[in-house]
């Protein structure tokens, strides 16, 4: 059930995000391809968590996560597996400790599905919430240099890639994301205090014409980890003024819109993401509700597969 002091539709984008990262992050912050929104990441963190306590993102990239976090009070803990990112996220946390005179933050470079290894020994058992977000679809990311810039016809695409590292998961198939992700959010109950929250942000894109719901196959994963989903959420990306949407798409996204409309394909611009609620139960599940994962799954198209028993098969590194 939703706590008492939560809605299903968050009020995340008063402002855009790069008003709300303004002062706030390091110089070479803004070329991530795929920073978590500020907004969600604060309200998740004012929703689920009391000053003092100890927020975690196993995929941190520059930090955003941790940053909101030490404003508003709490611990911050932080995992990343692209060295440059990590080293921003780390200068990112330690200037808004210092700003907010609170809090510690801590960054460890590393592959996410050995988080228990990488993370304090003094912090496993002890993390109110987990904040983050898979990497998904490269065409939904990036900036754009336009010609007024360039001088150049046309435009330029630019920081649309997590790395070029080919083991990082933002390059692996789908399917092997979901498998790796399981493990990263199995890894994440274990570092989770009794009751403790996980807050995953995403949302549905195409690729190649087909619809990839990454939402419903987060919510999959999570079960798969043995985590007890409870809310399912919406985090406004757009604005809202005198009851209306004030939109602030992506030049991506309006691309992508057009292309598919010229299609016949009716799509509109994405105005907000699917926020996914997890909890780590205070017991264990019993046997009956634990059989489901004999069943016949579906992977992230709809189509039948397999049934899986025990961990999820190897992937390339994160």
């Amino acid at each position: 059930m939703p706590r008492p002091d939560s809605a299903s539709v968050w009020n995340t984008a008063p402002t855009s995000a790069p008003a709300q990262r303004k002062g706030r992050y390091v110089p070479g912050s803004a070329a991530h391809p795929a920073k978590m929104h500020p907004g969600i990441a604060a309200h998740a963190i004012a929703t689920y968590t009391h000053p003092g306590d100890l927020v975690l993102d196993p995929m941190c990239g520059i930090g955003t996560t941790l940053v909101e976090a030490l404003h508003l009070g709490r611990n911050a803990l932080g995992i990343e597996y692209e060295p440059q990112w990590a080293t921003l996220a780390s200068l990112n946390a330690r200037s808004a400790a210092q700003e907010s005179g609170t809090g510690t933050g801590i960054v460890r470079c590393g592959d996410a599905r050995r988080l228990t290894d990488l993370a304090p020994a003094d912090a496993r058992g002890e993390v109110g919430l987990v904040v983050t977000s898979p990497p998904y679809g490269s065409s939904v990311h990036g900036q754009v240099r336009s010609s007024r810039e360039t001088g150049e016809p046309g435009v330029v695409k630019k920081d649309f890639r997590y790395s070029q590292d080919r083991a990082n998961l933002a390059h692996v198939s789908t399917d092997q994301l979901l498998h790796a992700f399981t493990e990263i959010l199995a890894q994440c109950r274990q570092m989770l205090r009794p009751g403790g929250t996980v807050v995953i942000t995403t949302r549905p894109w195409r690729e190649r014409g087909e619809l990839i719901d990454l939402p419903s196959a987060v919510l999959v994963s999570g079960k798969a980890a043995g985590l007890h989903p409870t809310e399912r959420c919406v985090a406004m990306l757009a604005g809202i003024r005198n009851s209306r949407l004030v939109t602030r798409p992506s030049f991506f996204q309006m691309k992508n819109v057009r292309d598919a409309r010229r299609q016949g394909i009716p799509l509109s611009v994405v105005q907000h993401e699917d926020v996914i609620v997890f909890t780590k139960r205070t017991t264990a599940p019993s046997c009956k509700s634990m059989a489901v994962s004999t069943c016949p799954r579906r992977n992230v198209h709809g189509r039948r597969t397999a049934p899986t028993h025990g961990r999820p098969s190897d992937t390339p590194a994160l």
